[in-house]
């Protein structure tokens, strides 16, 4: 696994405020963040630079988080990288929906940050090993 200062999440959230808010509290535990605003922007962004978690707003615009989640698993060179949805919906089949598109973690807003860096070191403990290609 990458020293922790070296590990890159992509932020795919459409709400200013949010992705701010996350930006920064993420930057302040030493992760990198690179945020883009759509699913589109996302599945662009992931070929540029690979990130190593990528935590996916589910309700978006251009393309929605469960399509952009669907089309990174669907690529065998991506689908490794693990994938937390993000969304204000938290009925149980929200969360089904996710899983089955295949996100790894939920996580409902407002984000219970202590909860969801939880879910974060969890996941990228879990790939250290993996290996990628």
């Amino acid at each position: 696994m990458t020293a922790l200062s070296q590990t890159m999440i992509l932020l795919v959230e459409d709400n200013p405020e949010n992705a701010d808010m996350l930006t920064r509290r993420l930057g302040r535990r030493g992760f990198g963040v690179t945020t883009v605003g759509d699913g589109l922007a996302a599945l662009v962004q992931v070929q540029r630079e690979e990130p190593d978690l990528i935590l996916m707003d589910l309700s978006l615009p251009e393309m929605d988080g469960l399509e952009a989640t669907r089309r990174l698993k669907a690529d065998p060179a991506r689908r490794h990288i693990p994938i937390i949805a993000l969304t204000a919906h938290a009925m149980r089949s929200d969360m089904d929906r996710a899983f089955e598109a295949g996100c790894e973690g939920f996580e409902t807003k407002p984000v219970d940050f202590d909860r969801l860096l939880t879910k974060i070191h969890a996941l990228l403990a879990a790939g250290a090993g993996a290996t990628h290609g």
